[in-house]
């Protein structure tokens, strides 16, 4: 099929590589479980709450709390993008998607900048464990007004964004409120023009599809991240030490807590690790929107005794540019640490 990017050629020689050895950092058997009876569902947040009583409102925002404490994931319905938006996001996915890899890998496709659009698999992998099977367009959100020559993708996209991005400030709020931060901070710090939207596509795997992953296991660099999934699941979380699947809801939108977030929180809210597994037959597709700070935005927390040293988004960016230049894999927080 012409859309689909060349993995089994770009990645030969790890395949060729892999099929003589285990690759034990995957697992301990080198196998990437996968299997529904693992499926758990996270905390599922109706947020028709926050408008009812003041009980009711303040029940919502302690389950909220409790879910990015003890989880750094949750759901939520009632979340104000409707069914017909999300379908008729996912139609201008697939679309997009299936245009010719040739054609869509271009800098001018989509009329978007080269540096922030078009990307798939891992330049820097090295091993069967750094492998990503998956495309993606990144998107900034001033930037989804250039799409002039795909009109009904841009104005799906713009009406996504148009709900996501409140929603995103107000569970920011809810959750800094909890710990005394001012959300005047958030004011000053994000806008539409420092968030993004990532358009997510999981091609089938037909080699090793049990030993390399969607996507690579990760934390998100942002404060907030919130993910519209498919119904065909593949989104693994890493909770007290273990993965599992994420069992999809297709009323509800997957949000998960962010590095920047775990930082100012001072680890009270957990940025928790998670992948995408591939699968050998079917693709998935997710959209992904990420609450971001300018480049020059200060993360710092303070409470006492702050865990990490005080740092700019811009220099958190370039250190993780760094460490998977070098090594293939993101180090994150860790970097930072008092």
């Amino acid at each position: 099929m012409d859309y689909e990017p060349p993995f089994l050629e770009f990645y030969k020689p790890l395949l060729l590589q892999g099929s003589h050895s285990v690759d034990v950092g995957i697992s301990g058997s080198g196998i990437i479980r996968n299997d529904k009876s693992e499926w758990r569902e996270l905390p599922l947040i109706d947020l028709g709450q926050l408008s009812l009583g003041h009980v009711e409102r303040e029940d919502c925002m302690r389950e909220i709390c409790e879910a990015a404490r003890t989880w750094g994931f949750f759901q939520v319905v009632n979340h104000g993008v409707s069914q017909e938006l999300l379908q008729s996001l996912r139609h201008e996915q697939v679309e997009v998607f299936r245009t010719p890899f040739a054609r869509k890998s271009r800098e001018s496709f989509l009329n978007l900048p080269a540096a922030r659009s078009y990307r798939w698999g891992n330049p820097s992998a090295t091993n069967l464990r750094q492998i990503s099977w998956s495309e993606a367009f990144h998107m900034f959100l001033p930037d989804i007004a250039r799409m002039d020559q795909h009109q009904s993708l841009r104005s799906t996209i713009e009406a996504f964004a148009s709900v996501v991005s409140p929603l995103a400030e107000s569970l920011v709020q809810i959750l800094v409120q909890k710990l005394n931060i001012k959300f005047s901070y958030f004011r000053e710090n994000c806008s539409a023009n420092t968030s993004f939207l990532r358009l997510n596509r999981y091609p089938p795997c037909p080699i090793f599809h049990s030993r390399v992953f969607g996507l690579l296991p990760h934390t998100d660099s942002s404060f907030l991240t919130i993910v519209n999934q498919d119904q065909i699941g593949g989104l693994q979380i890493m909770k007290d030490g273990n993965w599992f699947g994420v069992k999809p809801n297709p009323q509800a939108l997957v949000v998960n807590i962010g590095d920047l977030l775990q930082a100012l929180s001072n680890d009270i809210y957990i940025s928790a690790k998670h992948r995408v597994v591939a699968a050998e037959k079917v693709e998935r597709f997710s959209v992904a929107y990420f609450y971001n700070p300018s480049k020059d935005a200060l993360i710092e927390s303070h409470i006492m005794p702050p865990m990490y040293r005080k740092f700019t988004f811009g220099e958190y960016r370039r250190q993780i540019e760094k460490d998977v230049k070098e090594t293939g894999d993101k180090v994150g927080l860790s970097r930072f640490l008092l």
